[in-house]
């Protein structure tokens, strides 16, 4: 399987949805297979239940004929006894009986109950015929009714001695049993559904406990990423309690990696500036053609050591985890602090950052990406500057920081931004200008814009990480 790769080089997570959904579905498929099924055999025994009832009614009916026919005087059948059902009694109730030759005409009198009336149980079909072919063989059998109702019916065939076979048939109308197992149906159904129900809350709130340690961890990783803890703590389950010690023992690592890149890059700053700036002394201390080379050379090659030193330790500072640092507090002292040295070139300096504001980064990293703006805004403001900090898009952090001196054309935006540039050469201090902003910016995943201000200067916005706390 090729994997594809983000901006940062990093390998493409791929979103599987919601494992709590994913969950809940898997689990409430399957109950509801079950319930169904469940649902279905239920009902399958509650209907042979109720044909087996009914077959033991009509098995008895028929029993009871065999018990009680005979021969008149006369040779006609007769039954010294009749079942004593009302239902036989009343006509067309739906229970029927009915007693005749196998071999006699179909003008010829038969016994049957008084629910029949008139009307005769079709026994025409293959039912007479199996039971006449094995006598003493019950068949059951469905069959229609004098109203065209459904009927169940038992088909009996016996042998009278000098009379040959007589045929006994019981049937019962069945749709009053169809309606039982129909109203037996819903109510399992609709019990069924309520108990699904209420799986369904159980099964989410299951799966919502048993994710809780897993949503825990998630929420204490980024409770480290914010700066609000150093490690991941709490309580966890045996099988989440290894991947909180490992998340722990990767912080203790990145941490132990960052100071060991931040006391790199203070031994590399100490080895390089000594000698620059014993070379720059000699130098201003010094006069000629040589004396100025070296001197302007030395400068270069200091502003150089600054701007790559400060970039490996915003970048080792932007790896870190957990840095956090308030940008309200950050601005508000940067703020004081330059009115007081402007002050005497009249330049007013005005502020608005909102309490709970937040940087994404170490504070002195922070304070040179503001403060290089504010102070580039100060050394070229005729008498105003503004600075706005705000929450950008979610995430984010946004600053501007504007001023009313002559600003910048197309081009020179451009070229500020370039690597190694620098435009206020005549105004005093040392560093690459805003190539310095734009690059620790970067470092940080974020971004350094350069546009023309409502005050009429330059409005230079960075795009960092950060904004406000939940």
């Amino acid at each position: 399987m090729n994997e594809t790769r983000d901006q940062t080089g990093r390998p493409d997570l791929i979103e599987q949805g919601s494992m709590v959904r994913r969950l809940v579905l898997a689990a409430l498929v399957w109950a509801l297979v079950l319930l169904v099924v469940g649902a279905a055999a239920l009902t399958f025994l509650f209907q042979s239940t109720v044909l087996r009832d009914l077959d033991d009614r009509l098995t008895g009916v028929v029993d009871s004929l065999i018990a009680h026919v005979e021969l008149d005087e006369s040779g006609f059948l007769e039954l010294d006894q009749r079942p004593v059902d009302p239902g036989y009694f009343q006509a067309l109730s739906g229970r029927y009986w009915q007693v005749f030759h196998a071999g006699a005409e179909p003008g010829e009198p038969i016994l049957r109950s008084d629910s029949l009336a008139n009307e005769r149980l079709d026994t025409a079909g293959p039912m007479v015929r199996i039971a006449l072919d094995q006598p003493g063989l019950q068949v059951v059998g469905e069959t229609r009714g004098p109203n065209l109702e459904p009927m169940r019916v038992h088909v009996r065939a016996v042998l009278i001695e000098g009379e040959g076979p007589v045929v006994l048939a019981a049937a019962e109308d069945r749709r009053p049993s169809d309606r039982r197992v129909r109203d037996f149906a819903l109510a399992a159904s609709a019990l069924l559904a309520a108990f699904a129900a209420a799986l369904a809350f159980g099964v989410v709130v299951l799966v919502r406990l048993g994710l809780a340690p897993v949503l825990r961890i998630r929420d204490a990783v980024a409770e480290v990423r914010d700066g609000k803890a150093e490690w991941v703590s709490g309580a966890f389950p045996r099988e989440i309690r290894p991947l909180a010690e490992e998340l722990n023992a990767l912080l203790d690592h990145s941490r132990e990696v960052v100071d060991r890149a931040r006391t790199h890059v203070g031994n590399l700053a100490h080895a390089l500036k000594t000698p620059l700036t014993v070379l720059g002394n000699e130098a201003r201390s010094q006069s000629g053609p040589l004396a100025e080379l070296v001197e302007r050379q030395t400068r270069a090659m200091t502003d150089q050591v600054e701007h790559h030193l400060r970039r490996a330790r915003a970048a080792a500072n932007a790896r870190s985890i957990g840095a956090r640092t308030s940008a309200d507090i950050v601005i508000s002292d940067l703020g004081r602090t330059l009115r007081r040295i402007y002050a005497r070139r009249g330049v007013e300096i005005d502020w608005e950052a909102p309490a709970g504001l937040t940087f994404r980064g170490e504070r002195q990293d922070l304070e040179d990406l503001a403060g290089n703006l504010m102070d580039n805004a100060c050394k070229w403001a005729r008498g105003q500057v503004r600075v706005t900090a705000a929450p950008g898009a979610p995430g984010r952090l946004e600053i501007a920081v504007e001023d009313d001196g002559p600003g910048l054309s197309e081009a020179q935006r451009q070229q500020a931004l370039a690597r190694g540039v620098r435009l206020d050469e005549q105004a005093p201090g040392t560093g690459l200008g805003l190539a310095i902003v734009s690059d620790l910016a970067r470092a940080y995943g974020g971004e350094l814009t350069l546009d023309a201000s409502e005050l009429g200067g330059l409005r230079a916005r960075l795009d960092l990480p950060g904004g406000t706390p939940a």
